[in-house]
């Protein structure tokens, strides 16, 4: 698994658990679900993940288990549900296993609290990031990992992209190279892309593409494609026009209500043609 050889380790965890089982042995079976859950996350299969993960707390529910481990499966828990774009309930879990590995001293604990501050950011509550990292298990396991965090929900608070690409790159350790976090900054970069594209051409109807991409400091390129993509996605009504390097905005377009009465009618019509045939065979017979 640590050599991302995903596929090899899950032929060589089917067998492991036949004989496990076979021993009966539910503490070290916890274990082999949980290490299979972070195998099916790692190749993208989150329903067999889930079950894995199932599985892992029911052998645990049967037996004592160590904190350590409990810690392991409410973090599995919370990178799970936040896969599912869930993030209250990830940080509730997140918070068992900051708990569970603070009281260890394990060194996961400061990756649970960076994964807290994650589903803060996501669920629009950057401005709660600010208090955690001051209070006292904040100001505990201060660092890089904290500060990366911070500069993410400050630029998420202000809607700066030109912020959070300077986080990305100041902090690429952080983000970039964590799986996790980058796969949800991803989404969450191209929702504030979006969102500081929609406010800048509201008011135009017609506008160069080049000058968007210098309001909003991004390369024309980049800026093109991604209104072409919002366009396909029904995001905003408008067509680009490649020829003048321009982007023309229609007006949404009212509902014209005519045709869904006139299905309607049609559909009206047809139940009473249905109503005469069948009297009509009744009378016949």
């Amino acid at each position: 698994m640590e050599s991302k050889d995903y596929s090899e380790a899950l032929n060589l965890m089917s067998g492991l658990i036949k004989e496990v089982r076979r021993l009966d042995d539910k503490l070290l079976l916890v274990d082999i679900d949980l290490l299979e859950s972070k195998l099916h996350f790692s190749l993208r299969n989150l329903p067999k993940a889930k079950a894995a993960l199932t599985a892992a707390r029911t052998a645990a529910n049967a037996i004592y288990v160590p904190p350590v481990q409990q810690g392991t499966i409410d973090l599995q828990s919370g990178i799970l549900h936040a896969e599912e774009k869930d993030y209250k309930t990830g940080y509730s879990y997140f918070f068992e296993a900051f708990e569970a590995f603070k009281a260890l001293e394990d060194a996961r604990a400061i990756f649970s609290l960076k994964y807290m501050l994650l589903c803060k950011i996501m669920v629009s509550q950057a401005d709660d990031v600010a208090g955690i990292i001051s209070s006292k298990a904040g100001l505990q396991y201060g660092g890089p990992e904290l500060d990366a965090m911070k500069a993410v929900a400050d630029a998420h608070s202000k809607r700066s992209l030109k912020s959070f690409e300077a986080a990305l790159r100041d902090y690429k350790a952080q983000l970039e190279e964590d799986p996790i976090v980058h796969r949800h900054l991803s989404s969450l970069y191209d929702t504030l892309l979006e969102q500081n594209l929609c406010k800048l051409i509201e008011p135009f109807s017609r506008v160069e593409i080049a000058h968007i991409a210098d309001l909003i400091e991004l390369p024309v390129s980049h800026v093109e494609k991604k209104l072409s993509q919002m366009i396909l996605d029904k995001k905003f009504e408008g067509t680009l026009d490649q020829g003048a390097g321009c982007l023309i905005i229609f007006d949404d377009a009212k509902p014209d209500a005519i045709f869904p009465a006139t299905l309607d009618t049609i559909s009206n019509i047809g139940k009473v043609v249905d109503s005469l045939y069948t009297r009509s065979a009744k009378i016949m017979a």
